[in-house]
């Protein structure tokens, strides 16, 4: 997208912290950031991960690991079982979706998490404020004492297939079908440049 001319603006997260150390960087189409503050509609949009709410991560650096092996693991065994599960013509099944919804301790996190990121966006005069870290999906109002502000969640593009679109003045979620996905991932041939050419690509004028 960026070497065909896309303005790309990559946010960093706890997957790839090690980045945070370079933001921001601008290599030609491509800004890496931390976090981003757009003016869309004469609103404000405060855009940044979310990992920064999680005190697991922020001082236990081990635990966050930990987490994150597990989280990975789960998704491996979750694509096993769907694969058996489409075989025998079933619909898709999600276990972390499961454990986020049946858990009191994930539920109240969440919960806390939107609290959170709202209250700070509500502070600061945001209009919106998008996340994306706890995977949820999400788009509504939240209000407190002190006034209101769109909460958005892009989900993630792994499990839950969601993705959020700004277009006519207002943001969406838009989800891909499993088999939809599943049919472009077959279809499609992807060619994946080595670094210097992509480089070359991104930087080419």
């Amino acid at each position: 997208m960026a070497s065909k001319g896309t303005v790309v603006t990559y946010i960093t997260g706890n997957h790839d912290e090690m980045l945070r150390k370079f933001s921001p960087t601008i290599l030609g189409n491509i800004t890496l950031v931390d976090k981003l503050v757009l003016e869309l509609n004469q609103q404000k949009i405060w855009i940044f991960h979310g990992d920064v709410f999680d005190a697991s991560i922020q001082h236990s650096k081990w635990l966050a690991k930990l987490g994150g092996w597990g989280y990975d693991l789960l998704i491996l065994i979750n694509q096993i079982i769907n694969w058996f599960l489409l075989k025998m013509g079933k619909d898709r099944y999600s276990l972390s979706k499961k454990i986020k919804k049946s858990v009191k301790g994930a539920v109240k996190f969440i919960t806390n998490f939107e609290e959170t990121a709202t209250d700070l966006a509500i502070e600061n005069g945001y209009d919106a404020v998008i996340c994306g870290h706890i995977h949820q999906p999400q788009k509504r109002v939240i209000t407190n004492a002190k006034g209101s502000t769109l909460y958005l969640n892009s989900g993630d593009w792994v499990e839950n297939l969601t993705a959020l679109e700004y277009q006519d003045n207002q943001w969406n979620i838009i989800t891909c079908q499993p088999e939809e996905h599943s049919k472009n991932s077959e279809e499609e041939n992807l060619h994946i440049p080595d670094a210097a050419t992509l480089i070359h690509l991104v930087t080419q004028n």
